[in-house]
């Protein structure tokens, strides 16, 4: 495919209401964000994706949308987003915002006027509809279809005044958007350009391969254990989701120039579905967020369910994407985000081998070809949390799941507690630690969810005075794919594909090749390299750790990563 700025580019993304706090009221806001930009500056990251600053009700943290054209006070005001803006830009750096159309909050005017009844001018603009035949509303098995909602419970809400149904594969409180509806979408994509008018440079576009769904909505089959039934395959990749993203980037994107960004968040895409929406040609998007790599710690109960994933698990899902979207579109490459537990309590070692184990799940990571992204605190390797109760988690999902495990399947609560800690969104959400002050230096007041505990021993202002820190490395990392070709443009073969310790692979581009080895476990790793002996000579360019040998050696220490550069392939 043709270079594109992106393709040698790292994102950042900032979610506002952990990133730093400027005012004391204990939420993250705009102002924080200003405060901090300079950290994000040192690290050497092109684009910013913010997570939601819109007004909101905050039943899903701002991903429950009331106003897609207000700033939500809790987050501050135009001046201070505008503001942002202009400081990114003046630092050479893009601004990306979340774009959730799918659903809308049930406070959005749009909905509000859709549930004022039957008759209502938009009342298909969301999936209305009524009881099943023979069954009143509210009654048990009422509900138009079995569709389990992503946050627990029926996918249906009864609206007592109407007597119908409205669906949400999330919260009660985000009715779904019904795209088959051209006003929703002319509204939509108003909105859109609304925004790039205003000077953003793209969106990261939330569960955007959900948007167009079978229009009878059929009941889906009942996984075994289960309460409802499964509406992915009537929903995901739906039978218009082509045409809705093509016809949205000609009518926002078409004839702008080159400078915006477009990431569809799709859980449960393919390889060869991402080859579709990423081809350049079919003028969809520029790349997609899949779920695969980090479903593999689910077990058959799914993400609550919890199975180790093993290198080899890891190294397969990688090659697939790798290998599926070399000829054709473009890999996102991400270990974190706001939704996925922190990769270092996750993939590495959270204990004593902190430092080594990020830094080695960040090469294996940045070096490949893709678009690398950094959730805020992963570049000082910030862990999971040791949350003491129930009490101490705010995600919505979570306190659902913990609601119906314990109070309607009757597990036992410290098993689902266990759990919880383990794979709970609120890992990532924790308040970002610039500090060993009070409160990680997040604010001056309460936080809205508590600061691990480790923040005296991992945060950024430590970090950034210690050449050897997580921080130092991910510059390295951000560092070489600015200025390296191989790692933006080169191609990618993998290497011992079947060693079970040990991820590598070359970046090659003309006659000059990197190899890139990683032991991503805690014991030494023994391996045989293919054609080891034109390596004798390699020129060491990353290593994790200080004292480590280079070249090929045919060892790994537990958790090394070494980068070798050779300029005769």
């Amino acid at each position: 495919m043709s270079e594109k700025w992106w393709q040698s580019a790292v994102v950042y993304q900032v979610y506002p209401r952990s990133f730093a706090d400027s005012n004391g009221d204990g939420i993250g806001d705009l102002r924080g964000v200003i405060d901090h930009l300079d950290h994000l500056d040192a690290l050497g990251v092109d684009v910013v994706w913010l997570s939601p600053i819109y007004a909101s009700p905050h039943d899903d943290n701002g991903y429950d949308i009331s106003d897609y054209r207000a700033i939500d006070p809790a987050f501050g005001t135009f001046d201070d987003f505008d503001e942002l803006l202009q400081e990114l830009h003046a630092r050479g750096m893009k601004l990306v915002m979340d774009l959730v159309v799918n659903h809308t909050s049930d406070e959005h005017a749009w909905f509000v006027e859709s549930s004022a009844g039957p008759d209502s001018p938009k009342r298909d603009w969301y999936w209305w509809r009524p009881p099943r035949d023979g069954k009143a509303p509210g009654e048990s098995g009422a509900e138009p279809n079995n569709w389990g909602s992503f946050f627990s419970g029926s996918a249906w809400q009864l609206d007592q005044a109407s007597g119908e149904y409205y669906l949400h594969l999330f919260s009660r409180k985000q009715p779904d958007l019904n795209w088959e509806n051209p006003e929703v979408r002319d509204a939509v994509y108003e909105m859109m350009n609304w925004w790039l008018d205003r000077g953003v440079d793209g969106f990261r576009m939330d569960v955007i391969n959900l948007i167009s769904k079978v229009q009878d909505l059929p009941d889906g089959v009942v996984p075994p254990g289960a309460l409802y039934g499964d509406g992915y395959p009537f929903y995901g990749q739906g039978p218009r989701i082509h045409e809705f993203l093509h016809e949205m980037h000609e009518r926002v994107f078409a004839g702008r120039d080159d400078r915006y960004l477009t990431v569809g968040e799709m859980p449960g895409v393919t390889v060869d579905q991402a080859q579709l929406f990423t081809d350049p040609t079919r003028g969809e998007l520029d790349m997609v967020f899949q779920f695969e790599h980090v479903d593999l710690d689910h077990g058959p109960g799914g993400k609550w369910d919890h199975r180790p994933a093993s290198v080899l698990d890891l190294k397969r899902s990688f090659a697939k994407w790798q290998d599926g979207l070399a000829e054709r579109g473009w890999n996102s490459l991400y270990w974190n985000n706001h939704d996925q537990p922190r990769v270092v309590s996750r993939f590495g070692d959270d204990g004593d081998a902190r430092i080594p184990s990020a830094k080695a799940l960040a090469t294996v990571l940045h070096l490949q070809r893709g678009t690398p992204y950094v959730y805020q605190g992963e570049e000082l390797g910030m862990t999971n949390v040791p949350f003491r109760g129930i009490e101490d988690f705010r995600d919505i999902e979570t306190l659902n799941h913990y609601a119906e495990a314990v109070d309607v399947l009757g597990a036992p609560a410290e098993e689902v507690l266990a759990a919880l800690r383990t794979t709970s969104r609120d890992n990532a959400r924790t308040p970002v630690q610039w500090s060993d002050a009070p409160n990680a230096g997040f604010t001056t007041g309460t936080p809205w969810i508590p600061v691990n505990p480790n923040f005296r021993e991992v945060n950024a202002a430590a970090e950034r005075r210690d050449p050897d820190s997580v921080f130092a490395y991910y510059r390295s990392l951000i560092d070489l794919r600015h200025h390296d070709e191989r790692v933006s443009s080169g191609t990618l073969e993998m290497v011992l594909p079947e060693h079970p310790q040990v991820f590598a692979y070359t970046r090659t581009l003309g006659q000059r090749q990197l190899l890139v080895l990683v032991n991503l476990t805690g014991e030494q790793a023994d391996y045989e390299l293919p054609d080891a002996q034109v390596w004798a000579g390699a020129t060491t360019v990353l290593s994790n750790l200080p004292d480590a040998r280079g070249g090929v050696t045919g060892t790994l220490a537990p958790w090394q990563a070494l980068v070798l550069s050779r300029d005769d392939a």
